[in-house]
């Protein structure tokens, strides 16, 4: 009798426990998927503004063109980074690529001579990655490259700031994208510390050395990979998922690092 007794009361324990134990999960199951809902929510809101402007704006020049090119291959990676988010970090991943999109869209509309809307959140790195304060033109192993502040015939590609294959890219106009080989195959090419050495040293917009920029690190001494993102400009990027017209997506991804230092063509990195 006596045994019969501790028995169930060691069932009773048991199923206690356990029923305590799968309340538990079934709250942490519930809670993940609210918050991966409400971060798939806010990336959506995101990846839709920026549908909005790359099917309705057409570029008019090759500044514009090429930056509203930038914008399409970022609309695409986000769609998809969206319909593949399983949890709040992929659903941030497809935020912050439909933010960056974004700014390829004001980089365009200013080109135009547009209103280029309001300020966007930062997308990570982007402080510490720093931008172009000043024209440059240097000259690196017989090949010209240049940086400005502004766009023109002469310094088409945009890139808003921020980091690339684990490296910071300051905001700015450049004569050709030399970021663009480490951005397809995550590996920056051998001679890019030097080219960022002669390119942006003293610049005040920049705050570190190229040993920084190949080593990772940031203005501050901060790893810009581990920087993040905020919340903001409203209302100016609303627009329909998959409204309006396409226009012409297509664009150069330039060469600068394909096939050696400064060699080689980069073929349709950006052709859509």
């Amino acid at each position: 009798m006596e045994f019969l007794l501790i028995a169930a009361v060691i069932a009773v324990a048991v199923a206690v426990v356990s029923r305590s134990q799968n309340k538990g999960q079934t709250q942490l199951e519930a809670q993940h998927n609210h918050n991966l809902a409400d971060y798939r929510a806010e990336a959506a809101r995101w990846v839709e503004r920026l549908g909005g402007q790359v099917f309705n704006l057409d570029g008019t020049d090759e500044a514009s063109k090429q930056a509203m090119a930038d914008a399409s291959e970022r609309y695409t990676a986000a769609v998809s980074e969206l319909e593949n988010a399983r949890t709040p970090v992929q659903a941030q991943l497809a935020k912050d690529t439909a933010l960056e999109g974004l700014y390829y869209v004001r980089a365009a509309r200013s080109a135009m001579g547009l209103d280029p809307g309001p300020e966007l959140p930062k997308t990570p790195g982007q402080d510490r990655a720093g931008r172009v304060t000043e024209d440059r033109e240097v000259d690196v192993e017989g090949r010209t490259m240049k940086a400005a502040t502004d766009p023109s015939d002469e310094t088409p590609h945009y890139y808003p700031g921020g980091v690339v294959a684990g490296r910071p890219v300051p905001a700015g106009w450049y004569s050709e994208p030399w970021w663009a080989s480490a951005l397809t195959t995550g590996v920056w090419m051998m001679g890019s510390m030097m080219m960022f050495n002669m390119m942006f040293a003293g610049m005040s917009g920049i705050g570190y050395s190229g040993e920084d920029f190949a080593s990772g690190v940031g203005e501050g001494g901060a790893d810009v990979s581990d920087m993040g993102g905020g919340d903001g400009g409203e209302g100016f990027f609303d627009g329909g998922l998959m409204g309006g017209d396409g226009g012409d997506g297509g664009g150069d991804g330039g060469g600068f690092f394909d096939g050696g230092l400064f060699g080689g063509d980069g073929g349709g990195f950006f052709d859509f």
